[in-house]
């Protein structure tokens, strides 16, 4: 995203657009019976980013909170898992992980039209811009760092001990992960085919590296789903959980690593950036001070775990033309991620080619 189209875009609310109102009164009523201390009146705004899972602001005297729901429509099997979010923050946040603390789940569609979950809305700050702009050039490492222990802590979180041991099904990852994708690339006949894709499609199940790690992973960890201290370099809630199972580490840190070599019209990359101007620690300092983190003495196959995580990601954008092309898009932004598609794909073929 640019400057223009990324924090502008994409921060505060809006009036709930017309496609995703719902009736607000029934809200209401489940927030009297279900949410602790909840007292109205009730406002209802629409957050401008969060392009899969409508995100709301739900406003009262005392205080806010956020609304997370499925879209309504027609939805692709496994996606806009709403229950399984709340699921991860609820547990998470039982060992101090900063995640928001979740109110309630709702399944009875019969209340707003789709599922949905509330939880408490924190406030800070949130990077639209890798660059971190606003921050000062002797800070800037220390936003870096804290973003790099954060993920390193989340890894290190025993799972099995938190009753997560079958948010996921440990072990085979890429395998899984590289057959999901493609079947939801394939099944989306709205949003068409894209050679690059095609090709990535073919070659990826066949280079997957030996050795199996299995951990929670966040699936889109990047600076713009980490809200940070009003004024301090520290990370005090990681939000967006839908891609979240249990996964290889080095899948989720590639995936977030990934921004050193992403353009920052597509989502918050570095790409292009004057890293040395900025004060912004290299890819290769970032990387050693994760393996530092984790006992690793390094990361081999490291461009594999790149080229997966554009394919990954490039399969979510062709997610996301289809939605847009069906009309079911939560975001303002979603069509210009649809238009980003086929850069992105070429991206993946590109880091799949250096494999080679």
């Amino acid at each position: 995203m640019t400057e223009a189209t990324g924090q502008d875009a994409n921060a505060g609310t809006t009036p709930v657009r017309e496609a995703y109102r719902f009736d607000e009164a029934a809200l209401a009523r489940w927030m009297e019976a279900h949410v602790a201390d909840y007292a109205g009146p009730l406002t209802v705004e629409q957050f401008k980013g969060g392009q899969s899972n409508p995100t709301y602001k739900l406003v009262t005297p005392a205080r806010s909170y956020v609304l997370r729901r499925k879209p309504p429509g027609a939805t692709l099997q496994g996606a806009h898992a709403v229950d399984r979010e709340a699921r991860i923050l609820t547990a998470l946040g039982s060992v101090g992980f900063p995640v928001a603390r979740v109110y309630g789940l709702c399944t009875d569609e019969s209340v707003i039209g789709t599922w949905f979950y509330v939880m408490a809305m924190v406030e800070g700050r949130i990077f639209w811009d890798a660059t971190f702009p606003g921050v000062s050039r002797e800070e800037r490492p220390a936003y870096f760092d804290a973003m790099n222990a954060t993920i390193a802590r989340l890894h290190a979180i025993d799972y099995e001990a938190l009753g997560l041991g079958d948010y996921g099904r440990p072990g085979n990852y890429f395998a899984r992960q590289i057959a999901r994708w493609t079947r939801q690339y394939h099944d989306d006949t709205d949003a068409g085919r894209d050679a690059d894709m095609d090709a990535l499609v073919e070659w990826l199940p066949a280079n997957i590296p030996a050795g199996e790690e299995s951990s929670v992973v966040h699936g889109d960890f990047r600076c713009d789903n980490m809200i940070f201290h009003p004024t301090e370099p520290r990370v005090i809630a990681v939000l967006d959980w839908e891609l979240s199972t249990l996964g290889h580490p080095l899948a989720d840190f590639a995936y977030h690593a990934m921004m050193y070599q992403m353009p920052p019209d597509i989502v918050a990359g570095l790409g292009g950036a004057d890293l040395g101007a900025l004060n912004i620690p290299s890819e290769q300092e970032y990387v050693a001070a994760y393996c530092a983190r984790t006992g690793r003495d390094g990361i081999a196959n490291w461009d594999f775990y790149v080229a997966f995580n554009y394919f990954r990601l490039a399969a979510i954008f062709h997610g996301i033309k289809g939605r847009v092309i069906r009309g079911t898009a939560a975001s303002a932004h979603a069509q210009e991620r649809a238009r980003a598609l086929p850069r992105l794909s070429a991206l993946a073929r590109r880091s799949m080619e250096k494999c080679r």
